[in-house]
């Protein structure tokens, strides 16, 4: 793949209309479990998440999927392996988070999604995520919610990163015997029922 064929794949991919619901998946969960409390609750609280998931989400699609396979020379796209049962599948799909080709067709170390990733979290952590302020509760009207902008939380969202493209992997891995399977369902509930001629009295 050239420079522009890898940029040009991960913008189709990251703005997917996909995305949009899955982004609103994530934010309500993480709404509810009142991650980043400095954000607080409510419906603009609600926006703010899924404006930084979004964000997040985006950035590393890039980092991962074209600007360090760029630098790297390595290839971001997902071989299927297809062959084995469900285990042996699911354990090659999980591998490629740390192995992947270079563009020569060699395997190597997935640089581009560990490092990628991590370069992408440290961005968004450290530039939009919610610094130190105060929030308003019903027990404390001016209590004290320090910054999200630490290590400990670059971390989470590296590993929440990794952890989501471990899932898209298997996804990835399965699609086609899903499609395949649903595709001959509806070709079987769509084809006519064979003719039977009816029976005449002599």
């Amino acid at each position: 793949m050239t420079a522009k064929q890898k940029f040009k794949v991960v913008a189709l991919g990251a703005f997917d209309r996909v995305q949009y619901p899955w982004w609103g998946i994530i934010s309500a969960i993480n709404q509810a479990d009142d991650a980043e409390p400095a954000y607080g609750q409510g419906w603009l609280a609600y926006a703010k998440r899924y404006g930084t998931t979004a964000a997040d989400s985006t950035i590393e699609n890039f980092m991962v999927g074209a600007i360090f396979p760029v630098m790297l020379h390595q290839d971001p796209r997902f071989y299927e392996s297809g062959n084995g049962k469900f285990f042996r599948r699911t354990g090659y799909a999980i591998s490629r988070i740390v192995v992947t080709k270079g563009d020569n067709g060699h395997k190597q170390f997935n640089c581009s999604e560990i490092c990628g990733s991590a370069f992408s979290a440290a961005i968004s952590t450290f530039s939009y995520h919610p610094k130190s302020t105060f929030i308003r509760t019903r027990d404390n009207p001016h209590l004290f919610i320090p910054s999200d902008r630490t290590l400990t939380n670059t971390a989470s969202v590296w590993g929440t990163q990794v952890a989501l493209d471990t899932i898209t992997l298997v996804l990835k891995e399965f699609w086609p015997d899903l499609h395949r399977l649903t595709a001959k369902k509806h070709k079987s509930e769509a084809a006519p029922a064979p003719f039977a001629p009816q029976k005449t009295n002599p």
